[in-house]
């Protein structure tokens, strides 16, 4: 897997440790249990995708949005002295976790669904899922998709703000454009929790924003493909 930093990014992932030590105590395994609710205090929908929305994904033009694989809790961030750069200061990936990463890039190869630019959290378990998933491919590494779970309302805007921003910006025909990051960030955003490598699919709508169209979790993917596809 092949990293790219913009200057932007690389100055803000320099910087992240100082932000993540005002960062408060973890909330990491309370991630599967915190229920998907909107800011209204409604229940978020989740909608199952379907054949028809793998032929509209193949067509481009959707903004997609993948929660890394399983981590293991035991293993929680080490706040707040997280270091960006040593993995071992972090929740890491568990074996089942890359395994799933690696089955979710084959689906979505078996899909035929055309991806161009892949955005990732600085984290490691983001990092190891797209290295899992897509093998090879070029990132392009944005601090401004840390995990939201433990900072303030303030420090979570900017990195709200961005992901609306890539679910939001137009995506051209033949291709999609792919972020791989965390659930809260989602739950801050909209108000959706999703499982861990859950693919969300989204329409981008420019200035008005985006819709959600579709979730595929990682079961899904042998009901919405043909037997013995994924390989």
């Amino acid at each position: 897997m092949m990293i790219i930093r913009s200057t932007r990014v690389a100055f803000l992932c320099a910087s992240l440790l100082s932000v993540v030590a005002l960062l408060t105590a973890p909330v990491h395994a309370a991630d599967a249990k915190q229920a998907p609710l909107v800011a209204t205090g409604t229940q978020f929908i989740e909608r199952a995708a379907t054949a028809k929305t793998l032929a509209q994904l193949r067509q481009g033009g959707y903004a997609l949005y993948l929660r890394h694989a399983s981590t293991d809790n035991n293993q929680p961030d080490r706040l707040p002295t997280v270091d960006l750069m040593d993995c071992s200061t972090q929740r890491p990936l568990t074996a089942e976790g890359r395994a799933q990463a690696a089955h979710v890039g084959r689906a979505i190869r078996a899909a035929r669904i055309p991806i161009k630019n892949i955005h990732i959290s600085p984290l490691c378990r983001v990092r190891d899922t797209a290295r899992a998933a897509f093998p090879g491919r070029k990132v392009l590494v944005d601090g401004l998709l840390m995990y939201t779970g433990n900072m303030t309302e303030a420090q979570k805007a900017p990195i709200v703000a961005n992901t609306r921003q890539l679910l939001s910006r137009p995506v051209a025909l033949g291709s999609n454009r792919l972020v791989i990051a965390h659930a809260p960030n989602l739950m801050d955003l909209m108000g959706y929790f999703p499982k861990e490598a859950t693919l969300v699919v989204f329409r981008p709508r420019g200035e008005a924003g985006f819709d959600y169209v579709a979730s595929i979790p990682l079961d899904l993917w042998a009901e919405l493909l043909p037997p013995g596809a994924i390989k």
